[in-house]
């Protein structure tokens, strides 16, 4: 019995030579496959009495029981469909890898991918050579994906399933996304001139990136808000259109870092006790609100951003006494 020469021949080297796969694994998986297809067929079969001989030379394909050939006849039919099937399947698994190891390097950067599938929970992207997996703790809250819709991810991480294929996972969420963002739309970020020291955000609500510049005479903040504000809006409107940026300078002095990280609201006084890391912020009653923001988010993202415990301490305007105290951890909900 021979599975027909020239389909074997073929896709045994199309595996061997194309796909970068061992021709001896082919073979035995081969053999593997046409056993289960055997036991199968004559289920009074011994497993422990019968092996699979396949010639990769020729396709013959043999069942050996006791050193006897056993292989009943028109089982050809059934051994070269098996065959086939692993094969097919080798390449498939192939080309999983070889793709895998094609995004494996740009782990860390941001690609554009389509929505292909969403079963309510997970979304699954189509980013042109494989297919990538955005869970539903990488999504922003907000957002919809729908099929055929495109989107801006993370490429975060690359992960094997319990059958040992590779799974691409993908992210709205991480905050490094706004960071590759900048990177793509500020000259100055990607030449070095510019330096993104740290980005938290609410993600599809609110974020604040803190900014600096290695070089006298260069704006970093203007650098990222661009003419008119078309570079951050760029970025804004590939998260989706709905999560503010706040750009702030980074500076090396605390206080006027802290002033800066609560924009847009004005400051009347900062202490700051550094080996607690808590700054007590006073601000006017009218201020409070921008300060804290809605939901307390103002305050919280100030808070990571500085890595400072924030205390927000309202006054009445002209007054010096004190009405009400928030904290920073009073506005985590």
């Amino acid at each position: 019995m021979t599975i027909i020469k020239t389909e074997f021949s073929l896709a045994l080297n199309q595996v061997a030579t194309e796909r970068g796969i061992s021709p001896d694994d082919v073979i035995a998986s081969i053999e593997a496959a046409i056993i289960a297809a055997y036991k199968r067929e004559y289920i009074e079969t011994n497993e422990q009495e019968i092996t699979a001989k396949v010639n990769k030379e020729t396709g013959e394909t043999k069942i050996i029981k006791e050193g006897k050939n056993i292989t009943p006849p028109g089982f050809g039919r059934i051994a070269a469909q098996t065959a086939k099937q692993v094969i097919l399947q080798k390449i498939r698994e192939a080309e999983k890898k070889t793709m895998a190891s094609h995004y494996r390097s740009q782990i860390g950067s941001i690609l554009r991918g389509r929505v292909i599938r969403f079963d309510g929970y997970n979304a699954y992207l189509d980013l042109g050579k494989a297919e990538a997996i955005l869970p539903k703790e990488e999504q922003i809250k907000s957002e919809r994906y729908e099929i055929n819709t495109n989107s801006i991810v993370y490429l975060k991480e690359i992960t094997e399933d319990k059958f040992g294929n590779p799974r691409i996972i993908v992210s709205r969420i991480d905050p490094r996304l706004i960071e590759e963002l900048f990177k793509r739309e500020v000259p100055e970020i990607a030449n070095g001139t510019v330096k993104i020291k740290k980005v938290v955000r609410e993600p599809g609500e609110r974020a604040k990136i803190a900014v600096t510049s290695s070089q006298g005479g260069v704006d970093p903040v203007g650098a990222c808000v661009g003419q008119k504000g078309i570079r951050v809006q760029t970025v804004t409107d590939e998260l989706g259109g709905q999560e503010k940026i706040d750009i702030i300078q980074w500076n090396k002095e605390e206080k006027l870092f802290l002033i800066a990280a609560l924009s847009p609201a004005k400051i009347t006084n900062v202490e700051i006790d550094k080996d607690s890391h808590r700054a007590k912020v006073t601000v006017e009653e009218k201020e409070a609100p921008l300060a804290i923001g809605r939901g307390g988010i103002n305050v919280n993202l100030a808070s990571r951003l500085t890595e400072y415990e924030i205390d927000i301490v309202q006054i009445k305007s002209q007054e010096a006494e004190t009405t009400n105290n928030v904290t920073s951890k009073d506005k985590i909900n």
